[in-house]
């Protein structure tokens, strides 16, 4: 079974950086897909970025894009850890950050659609001030 785990959430000013880290162990079947999704208070939840840890292709929301990054690292053959950089933070970044892992990383119109009984992660909070 899949856990994961996040972390590296915090406060920062607008304009300034964070990095999150989203560890993931037990996935045994090869190269799989890491991301991260996003929900403020009162609004949906945001696909935000997602990487497919078989051949490190790269998936953004056009919100972050050119502004965050992903990336991976494989420690072993059941654990990956996913980074995202995120730059150039606004008051809109503020939100709760989510890990999530599936199989691949189906992207349709512009958005990960997501296994409904793909595991994630608790979360972790950004909060953006001014």
């Amino acid at each position: 079974q899949v856990q994961l785990a996040e972390s590296g959430g915090g406060p920062v000013q607008a304009g300034g950086s964070l990095r999150l880290a989203c560890e993931a162990s037990g996935y045994r079947g090869g190269g799989f897909c890491m991301g991260w999704f996003r929900q403020a208070p009162g609004k949906e939840r945001e696909w935000v970025a997602a990487i497919s840890t078989g051949d490190g292709s790269t998936y953004y929301s056009d919100s972050v894009k050119g502004r965050f990054t992903i990336s991976t690292v494989s420690r072993d053959i059941a654990k990956n850890t996913a980074y995202l950089q995120m730059n150039s933070l606004n008051l809109e970044d503020s939100a709760m950050y989510y890990c999530a892992a599936d199989r691949e990383c189906t992207i349709l119109a512009g958005h990960w659609r997501i296994a409904d009984n793909a595991p994630w992660g608790q979360g972790t909070q950004v909060i953006v001030s001014s």
